[in-house]
């Protein structure tokens, strides 16, 4: 295995996690906008990882409307992971 290919399987890991973690806050959006059954363990386990990803951009909006800051709060940090770390994998397959 070359460092060449070494640094492409790289790219992809992060750029899948990258994926994965924008997915989850998008769910969990969804899941809002849907008004779903907050007690059900699916639910609740999107919402704690939508949390924990999107702590740093929770409530970082003040509208009026609470699905406004929601979208807009776990949306940022989707599009901010998203743009990250897609950056970072198209830099690792460069180099």
């Amino acid at each position: 295995m070359s460092s060449e290919s070494g640094a492409n399987q790289a790219g992809r890991v992060v750029a899948i996690v990258a994926d994965i973690m924008a997915l989850i806050l998008g769910l969990w959006i969804l899941m809002y906008l849907l008004d779903a059954n907050r007690a059900n363990s699916l639910v609740q386990f999107v919402h704690d990882a939508a949390d924990w990803l999107a702590g740093w951009s929770h409530d970082l909006f003040t509208f009026d409307k609470a699905w406004a800051r929601v979208v807009a709060g776990y949306g940022l940090a989707a599009v901010v992971y998203l743009f990250v770390g897609h950056a970072i994998a198209n830099r690792m397959h460069r180099h």
